[in-house]
């Protein structure tokens, strides 16, 4: 076994060139047996083995920059780095994370679970080299889908003007998590579809050259004979025109090929881009039929790949949900950045395919796209994770609040997201979109009542209104059998009480409901709250509470600066209840990393157990207050 001798680069190198072919059938082998037991992003890993292998292979890292896009793709490159013992741990709580982590690993260089900033970073460690009058080499690998990212765009036109050394790698799969989407990818599909336009360029230059009289103007008529060859034969034409040499495309698992490219493109000035075609999801037959299945994916059986069957999700009931109001209003489309699996939107596309729009990675477009589908009348439900949301701040205040146009924001992925870790967690959504005039921010207690707010976002004519729920199992709460409009802005008394009321906003209700019956067991009586809405709160009901002299506990999955619990602080300050005691539960000040939920709510003190013991510290005060 060869994987067994290496745990390092320099391990690698030792190979000769003929066993890495070897070697990539040992580590998908590791790959599908470790991933079978953990979960994770399979089929991404799956498709640059040899990609990285050569990358190991021909830079010297971490002297010499490898940066990965998105970074799920890196699991590869952190076997190759002395991390391969610790998968048994990977994506678990104090474990191996799923995405590069610099204080894992000196060789983690840059850390990222979105999409289409390795280029933005490449272009700023390359300046700093410069600056700095340092030698080594920066390596950016980015995917096709990535590609269509606007960030990627801009550093691609950037390095191409400053003409740096920096080597881009396009890892081009033809699949990103969803199909990709746009001219670019068309433009990627005809690179496919020619011969090597490097290879006919340097056979045509050496055949003029050999022709003794070329000189003078027949020399300039063969610059402009090539290139016209350029243009007729299509193949790098985008990325010469902007600065860049362009090499390929080649065969993203040929080890030869690929050792190639990387050692010409090392030795070449300027930028460099690289165009790999690899297959993800290679070599386990499950994830090469359906890598979107298996672009992340739990645990599973290696022979059958069948994977463990979940139970229905708040996703599944937004998607369910969706369908029903389209066929009720046909002003109702859908848009998603990417994600119409993971946002539960390919039934809908199914069912309504002209009123589904998938943008690609894009999450500006697309929130300024539903701008532009509001203004005409229609009701466009946005789609998107709230950490992905984030991406679209700018256009969230300028294009949709400002104007004050109907957009639905449909929040999913909302509170802790478990396995993914920090840069996926959906924590922050209630403070950065709290603070925007003109929005409406609802989430619901079950899946029964995201429904209602479904139904009542499409009935809102105000401006903008989202409701987010969370990436979990629904609770199995009976169903409505009719959806209603609720009151904007109004909570729900789910049980009366004395001295306490604790309000929860969103999921957490079940926390909440716990707490109060642990308290209720040992003689205590809180009131119970429904909270709703976070913005607007309501008013009446929290000035009626603070009238008749109640403690109040927030409870929200969500960051404690600027969330819900914030909002009550301040109204009630604002009031002139500056006496009241209020304490909030949710995320605290710093990033939570990877883990299930229940351990991160644990760390973080979400628990049903640590609001009644906070409760029970407050009978005392209220004693001597009396």
């Amino acid at each position: 076994m060869l994987l067994e001798k290496i745990n390092s680069p320099e391990d690698l190198k030792k190979c000769k060139v003929q066993q890495l072919p070897q070697l990539a059938q040992e580590i998908r082998t590791f790959l599908v047996e470790n991933l079978s037991k953990t979960g994770g992003h399979l089929a991404p890993n799956l498709g640059v083995v040899e990609l990285t292998l050569a990358l190991h292979y021909v830079f010297n890292s971490p002297k010499d920059k490898l940066i990965w896009d998105v970074g799920h793709q890196a699991y590869v490159h952190k076997m190759l780095t002395g991390r391969k013992d610790l998968f048994s741990t990977l994506r678990q709580y104090k474990g191996l994370c799923g995405f590069p982590k610099m204080n894992e690993s000196p060789h983690d260089v840059w850390e990222t679970g979105h999409s289409s900033t390795s280029l933005s970073a490449a272009m700023g460690m390359a300046a700093a080299r410069d600056l700095k009058k340092e030698k080594n080499h920066v390596v950016a690998v980015i995917g096709d889908g990535a590609l269509t990212g606007g960030m990627a765009l801009e550093a691609l036109n950037h390095i191409g003007h400053e003409q740096k050394n920096v080597i881009v790698i396009l890892n081009d799969n033809e699949m990103s998590i969803a199909p990709n989407v746009g001219a670019l990818h068309n433009y990627l599909g005809k690179l496919r579809a020619t011969n090597n336009y490097q290879r006919t360029k340097d056979e045509l230059e050496s055949l003029l050259k050999a022709i003794p009289a070329v000189g003078g103007k027949l020399a300039h008529f063969a610059e402009r004979l090539k290139d016209s060859m350029k243009y007729l034969l299509v193949s790098g034409v985008l990325f010469e025109e902007l600065g860049f040499t362009y090499i390929g495309p080649i065969d993203g698992h040929n080890v030869d090929l690929l050792l190639d490219s990387l050692r010409t493109a090392s030795n070449t000035k300027g930028p460099v881009l690289i165009h790999a075609i690899t297959k993800k999801g290679k070599g386990y037959a499950p994830a090469e039929a359906d890598s979107v299945k298996w672009h992340g994916i739990g645990t599973y059986k290696i022979e059958s790949g069948e994977s463990a069957k979940s139970a229905p999700t708040y996703t599944s009931v937004f998607a369910d949900t969706m369908i029903e109001l389209a066929k009720e209003d046909e002003r109702i489309v859908a848009v998603t950045p990417a994600m119409p699996a993971g946002s539960g939107l390919l039934k809908f596309a199914d069912v309504f395919p002209e009123r589904m729009f998938d943008v690609g990675i894009a999450e500006q477009h697309a929130c300024t796209f539903c701008a532009g589908l509001a203004t005409q009348g229609l009701k466009p439900v946005y789609a998107v994770y709230s950490t992905f949301l984030q991406r679209a701040y700018d256009q969230l205040i300028h294009d949709v609040a400002r104007q004050k146009l109907p957009v639905i924001f449909a929040v999913d992925r909302a509170g802790l997201v478990g396995a993914d870790g920090e840069t996926h967690q959906g924590v922050y959504d209630i403070a950065f979109m709290r603070a925007i005039p003109n929005m409406v921010i609802m989430a619901p207690k079950d899946e029964n009542e995201l429904r209602h707010m479904m139904k009542t976002a499409v009935a809102y004519e105000g401006g903008p209104i989202s409701y987010r729920y969370p990436r979990l199992n629904v609770r199995g709460v009976k169903m409505d059998e009719e959806m209603k409009v609720l009151p904007i802005g109004k909570a729900e008394v789910v049980r009366d009480g004395k001295d306490v009321a604790i309000l929860s906003f969103g999921h957490v209700f079940e926390i909440a409901e716990q707490a109060a019956d642990i308290l209720r067991a040992e003689g205590n009586n809180p009131m119970l709250v429904n909270a709703r809405f976070c913005k607007p709160l309501d008013e009446e009901l929290l000035l009626q509470l603070a009238k008749d002299g109640y403690d109040l506990i927030t409870v929200e999955e969500g960051s404690i600066m600027g969330g819900f619990g914030s909002a009550v602080l301040e109204f009630l300050t604002q009031s002139g209840y500056r006496d009241i005691v209020v304490r909030p539960f949710g995320i605290p000040d710093y990033f939570v990393e990877h883990g299930s939920v229940k351990e991160q709510r644990q760390e973080v003190g979400l628990t049903a157990e640590q609001i009644a013991a906070t409760v029970r510290a407050l009978m005392p005060l209220r004693r001597r207050r009396a």
